[in-house]
């Protein structure tokens, strides 16, 4: 186990690649020796991102009716939820969100909206002021806009946008199962997209959806291919009303073996933990650093509550590691 562990730590940090069989092998000898696996988890972050922690808190800026049928979804408009409905915040309002992330420690903040994409020119607007907003009180603006055109990207980038968020949510092969109201080539190319534009890009997905070990790590290798900076890693929290309220939920150690493989197969990227977090890791969250992790959403989520953010920054110095100044 140890030389198994070892040789392939060896060759994430050498070489940045483990093969999609490699990183099962890992997870099937990591289920016997999970700390092992963490270890070296710990050892390739440390590697590559040192003892830095990096904190960014989102606002839901446009709520509900959704037309894409994601099975996961509290804002889709094909399903009966409590998720709150309402147009796009106003400039000043989100500002006001991000000023108050940043006051808590974070230092990127992403405005994000529902529906497949923007579409008229007076929300454009309102985002691109936005954006200059968050710029001048120190944060660096996020966005998490649906589908991208080559000309929004760039004009997102003209704005000041730092980095553009737009998750695969699963692998090419599962997509099937979570989504039918897009195609997964269209999620792709908008990360795509976002990278042409000199924009940074923060894509992931959500686990736990009923998915195998091995969509984790075909999702993984696709993240891979397409070069992302940013990797969030969201653990489903099944939502009455949508059509996976009942599946049941994943291991804290399936979880924490994810985040490792992840390290694993994603070495010099941010791993961010996000959605779900205190929910399904409860009290063995810590161990999630300790696996891979170097980011963490921090704060509400889009629809569900969070953790204030000082519990997080007491996490991160209780293990010894340091937050990413701005």
């Amino acid at each position: 186990m140890t030389s198994l562990f070892d040789t392939l730590a060896d060759r994430a940090i050498a070489t940045k690649d483990i093969s999609g069989k490699d990183a099962l092998e890992l997870y099937e000898v990591g289920k016997k020796d999970p700390f092992g696996l963490f270890a070296r988890g710990s050892r390739i972050r440390e590697h590559f991102k040192g003892n830095s922690v990096n904190l960014c808190g989102i606002v839901n800026a446009k709520s509900g009716v959704c037309p894409e049928n994601c099975r996961f979804c509290a804002q889709s408009a094909h399903y009966h939820t409590d998720a709150p409905v309402y147009p796009l915040m106003s400039a000043d309002e989100i500002a006001a969100k991000g000023r108050t992330a940043r006051q808590g420690g974070a230092h990127m903040f992403s405005i994000v909206t529902s529906g497949t994409r923007i579409e008229t020119e007076a929300e454009w607007e309102t985002i691109y002021r936005a954006i200059g907003m968050l710029s001048a009180m120190g944060l660096k603006p996020c966005g998490s806009l649906g589908m991208l055109s080559e000309e929004t990207a760039l004009n997102l980038k003209k704005a000041g946008l730092y980095r553009y968020h737009h998750n695969l949510e699963t692998s090419r092969s599962f997509f099937d199962n979570i989504c039918s109201t897009h195609e997964y080539d269209e999620d792709t190319a908008t990360v795509r997209i976002a990278r042409a534009a000199g924009l940074t890009v923060c894509s992931g997905g959500i686990i736990g959806l009923g998915e195998a070990m091995e969509h984790r790590i075909e999702m993984a290798m696709t993240l891979r291919e397409l070069d992302v900076d940013s990797v969030p890693i969201n653990i489903l929290n099944a939502i009455p009303g949508t059509p996976l309220e009942n599946t049941p939920a994943l291991t804290p150690m399936e979880i924490l073996l994810t985040v490792a493989l992840y390290r694993f197969i994603l070495p010099n990227k941010d791993i961010k933990l996000c959605g779900g977090k205190e929910k399904n890791l409860r009290q063995l969250l810590p161990l999630a650093m300790v696996a891979g992790c170097n980011s963490l959403l921090t704060g509400n989520y889009l629809t569900t509550l969070g953790r204030d953010t000082s519990a997080d920054l007491e996490m991160i110095r209780d293990l010894g590691m340091v937050p990413e100044m701005r």
